[in-house]
Protein backbone atom coordinates (compact mmCIF):
# COMPACT_ATOMS: atom_id res chain seq x y z
CA UNK A 1 0.00 0.00 0.00
CA UNK A 2 2.83 2.42 0.86
CA UNK A 3 4.60 1.74 -2.42
CA UNK A 4 1.37 2.30 -4.35
CA UNK A 5 0.88 5.60 -2.54
CA UNK A 6 4.43 6.61 -3.45
CA UNK A 7 3.74 5.93 -7.13
CA UNK A 8 0.50 7.93 -7.09
CA UNK A 9 2.03 10.90 -5.29
CA UNK A 10 5.14 10.84 -7.50
CA UNK A 11 2.94 10.91 -10.59
CA UNK A 12 0.92 13.84 -9.24
CA UNK A 13 4.08 15.74 -8.28
CA UNK A 14 5.57 15.09 -11.71
CA UNK A 15 2.32 16.21 -13.33
CA UNK A 16 2.67 19.76 -11.98
CA UNK A 17 3.06 21.78 -15.22
CA UNK A 18 5.66 24.19 -13.87
CA UNK A 19 6.12 26.08 -17.11
CA UNK A 20 2.39 26.60 -17.61
CA UNK A 21 1.63 27.63 -14.04
CA UNK A 22 4.65 29.92 -13.63
CA UNK A 23 3.97 31.54 -17.00
CA UNK A 24 0.32 32.16 -16.25
CA UNK A 25 0.74 33.23 -12.62
CA UNK A 26 3.73 35.57 -12.91
CA UNK A 27 4.14 36.48 -16.57
CA UNK A 28 0.54 36.29 -17.84
CA UNK A 29 1.68 34.07 -20.68
CA UNK A 30 0.83 30.53 -21.72
CA UNK A 31 4.05 28.99 -23.01
CA UNK A 32 1.98 26.40 -24.86
CA UNK A 33 0.99 29.12 -27.35
CA UNK A 34 4.45 30.54 -28.03
CA UNK A 35 7.93 29.42 -29.03
CA UNK A 36 8.06 25.68 -29.52
CA UNK A 37 4.76 25.32 -27.59
CA UNK A 38 6.47 22.91 -25.22
CA UNK A 39 5.94 23.26 -21.45
CA UNK A 40 9.56 22.46 -20.57
CA UNK A 41 12.55 24.48 -19.48
CA UNK A 42 13.95 25.37 -22.90
CA UNK A 43 10.71 26.94 -24.08
CA UNK A 44 10.26 28.57 -20.69
CA UNK A 45 13.57 30.37 -21.16
CA UNK A 46 12.54 31.32 -24.68
CA UNK A 47 9.12 32.68 -23.73
CA UNK A 48 9.46 33.76 -20.09
CA UNK A 49 13.08 34.91 -20.08
CA UNK A 50 16.01 33.92 -17.83
CA UNK A 51 14.22 34.42 -14.50
CA UNK A 52 11.10 32.52 -15.47
CA UNK A 53 13.11 29.84 -17.23
CA UNK A 54 15.34 29.30 -14.21
CA UNK A 55 12.34 29.02 -11.90
CA UNK A 56 10.81 26.39 -14.19
CA UNK A 57 14.13 24.53 -14.43
CA UNK A 58 14.49 24.34 -10.64
CA UNK A 59 10.87 23.30 -10.19
CA UNK A 60 11.12 20.57 -12.83
CA UNK A 61 14.30 19.17 -11.30
CA UNK A 62 12.77 19.23 -7.81
CA UNK A 63 9.66 17.44 -9.08
CA UNK A 64 11.85 14.49 -9.98
CA UNK A 65 13.85 14.72 -6.76
CA UNK A 66 10.83 14.93 -4.49
CA UNK A 67 8.92 12.25 -6.36
CA UNK A 68 11.90 9.89 -6.29
CA UNK A 69 12.55 10.62 -2.60
CA UNK A 70 9.09 9.53 -1.48
CA UNK A 71 10.17 5.95 -0.60
CA UNK A 72 12.82 7.38 1.75
CA UNK A 73 10.35 9.90 3.21
CA UNK A 74 7.91 7.05 3.90
CA UNK A 75 10.63 4.99 5.57
CA UNK A 76 11.07 2.33 2.90
CA UNK A 77 14.65 1.02 3.19
CA UNK A 78 15.19 -0.21 -0.39
CA UNK A 79 17.21 2.54 -2.08
CA UNK A 80 16.49 1.12 -5.53
CA UNK A 81 12.86 2.21 -5.11
CA UNK A 82 14.08 5.77 -5.63
CA UNK A 83 14.69 4.97 -9.30
CA UNK A 84 11.48 3.06 -9.84
CA UNK A 85 9.16 5.52 -8.08
CA UNK A 86 11.00 8.39 -9.74
CA UNK A 87 9.85 7.07 -13.11
CA UNK A 88 6.29 7.88 -12.05
CA UNK A 89 7.31 11.53 -11.77
CA UNK A 90 8.77 11.39 -15.28
CA UNK A 91 5.55 9.81 -16.52
CA UNK A 92 3.59 12.57 -14.80
CA UNK A 93 5.66 15.30 -16.42
CA UNK A 94 5.26 13.70 -19.84
CA UNK A 95 1.53 12.96 -19.44
CA UNK A 96 0.29 15.53 -16.96
CA UNK A 97 -3.19 14.98 -15.55
CA UNK A 98 -3.49 18.74 -15.07
CA UNK A 99 -3.21 19.65 -18.78
CA UNK A 100 -5.04 16.87 -20.55
CA UNK A 101 -2.33 14.22 -20.27
CA UNK A 102 0.10 16.24 -22.36
CA UNK A 103 3.51 17.39 -21.19
CA UNK A 104 7.18 18.02 -21.75
CA UNK A 105 10.21 15.96 -22.60
CA UNK A 106 11.15 15.22 -18.97
CA UNK A 107 14.85 16.06 -19.21
CA UNK A 108 15.02 18.17 -16.03
CA UNK A 109 12.65 15.88 -14.13
CA UNK A 110 14.80 12.86 -15.04
CA UNK A 111 17.85 14.73 -13.75
CA UNK A 112 15.98 15.23 -10.49
CA UNK A 113 15.66 11.48 -10.06
CA UNK A 114 19.43 11.14 -10.41
CA UNK A 115 19.93 13.86 -7.80
CA UNK A 116 17.88 11.83 -5.32
CA UNK A 117 19.51 8.51 -6.20
CA UNK A 118 23.19 9.44 -6.66
CA UNK A 119 24.14 13.14 -6.21
CA UNK A 120 27.70 12.59 -7.46
CA UNK A 121 26.44 11.00 -10.67
CA UNK A 122 23.95 13.87 -11.00
CA UNK A 123 26.87 16.30 -11.10
CA UNK A 124 28.50 14.20 -13.82
CA UNK A 125 25.25 14.28 -15.82
CA UNK A 126 25.08 18.07 -15.47
CA UNK A 127 28.68 18.39 -16.67
CA UNK A 128 27.92 16.27 -19.75
CA UNK A 129 24.77 18.23 -20.55
CA UNK A 130 26.37 21.67 -20.11
CA UNK A 131 29.43 20.66 -22.15
CA UNK A 132 27.28 19.51 -25.05
CA UNK A 133 25.14 22.66 -24.94
CA UNK A 134 28.29 24.80 -25.08
CA UNK A 135 29.68 22.76 -27.95
CA UNK A 136 26.54 22.47 -30.09
CA UNK A 137 24.25 25.27 -28.85
CA UNK A 138 21.40 22.76 -29.14
CA UNK A 139 19.55 21.56 -26.06
CA UNK A 140 18.05 18.70 -28.06
CA UNK A 141 21.53 17.33 -28.87
CA UNK A 142 22.66 17.79 -25.27
CA UNK A 143 19.58 15.88 -24.09
CA UNK A 144 19.66 12.95 -26.50
CA UNK A 145 23.39 12.48 -27.01
CA UNK A 146 24.06 13.39 -23.40
CA UNK A 147 21.65 10.74 -22.13
CA UNK A 148 23.36 8.18 -24.33
CA UNK A 149 26.70 9.11 -22.77
CA UNK A 150 25.19 8.97 -19.30
CA UNK A 151 23.76 5.52 -20.00
CA UNK A 152 27.17 4.22 -21.08
CA UNK A 153 28.85 5.88 -18.10
CA UNK A 154 26.42 4.18 -15.71
CA UNK A 155 27.96 0.85 -16.70
CA UNK A 156 31.12 1.82 -14.83
CA UNK A 157 29.12 2.07 -11.60
CA UNK A 158 28.14 -1.61 -11.90
CA UNK A 159 24.55 -0.66 -11.02
CA UNK A 160 22.43 -2.64 -13.45
CA UNK A 161 19.15 -1.06 -12.40
CA UNK A 162 20.55 2.45 -12.94
CA UNK A 163 21.73 1.40 -16.39
CA UNK A 164 18.35 -0.11 -17.30
CA UNK A 165 16.46 2.97 -16.09
CA UNK A 166 18.92 5.30 -17.85
CA UNK A 167 18.52 3.34 -21.08
CA UNK A 168 14.73 3.50 -20.80
CA UNK A 169 14.83 7.27 -20.24
CA UNK A 170 17.21 7.62 -23.19
CA UNK A 171 14.67 5.88 -25.43
CA UNK A 172 11.98 8.23 -24.07
CA UNK A 173 14.17 11.23 -24.91
CA UNK A 174 14.69 9.96 -28.46
CA UNK A 175 10.95 9.55 -28.93
CA UNK A 176 10.05 12.91 -27.38
CA UNK A 177 12.74 14.66 -29.44
CA UNK A 178 11.83 13.08 -32.78
CA UNK A 179 10.80 16.43 -34.29
CA UNK A 180 14.03 18.01 -33.03
CA UNK A 181 16.05 15.22 -34.59
CA UNK A 182 14.33 15.87 -37.94
CA UNK A 183 15.18 19.56 -37.69
CA UNK A 184 18.79 18.74 -36.78
CA UNK A 185 19.05 16.59 -39.91
CA UNK A 186 17.53 19.41 -41.97
CA UNK A 187 19.81 22.01 -40.37
CA UNK A 188 16.90 24.03 -39.00
CA UNK A 189 17.05 23.21 -35.29
CA UNK A 190 16.77 26.17 -32.90
CA UNK A 191 20.02 27.28 -31.26
CA UNK A 192 20.51 28.79 -27.84
CA UNK A 193 22.18 32.23 -28.11
CA UNK A 194 25.59 31.07 -26.88
CA UNK A 195 28.14 28.33 -27.43
CA UNK A 196 30.32 27.26 -30.34
CA UNK A 197 27.42 26.18 -32.52
CA UNK A 198 25.79 29.59 -32.20
CA UNK A 199 29.05 31.38 -32.98
CA UNK A 200 29.58 29.29 -36.11
CA UNK A 201 26.03 30.04 -37.22
CA UNK A 202 26.53 33.78 -36.70
CA UNK A 203 29.66 33.77 -38.87
CA UNK A 204 27.82 32.26 -41.84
Amino acid sequence: MTIALCFILAYLIGSIPSGVWVGQAFFHKDIRTAGSHNIGTTNAYRVLGPIGGTIVLVMDILKGTLGASLPMLFGLPQHWLVLIVGLAAVFGHTFSIFIGFKGGKAVATSAGICLAYNPAFFLFCCAVFISLVLLTSMVSVASTVGMGIVTLASLFLHDWLLTVVAFGIWLLFLIRHKDNLKRIKAGTENLVPFGLGYRRHQKK
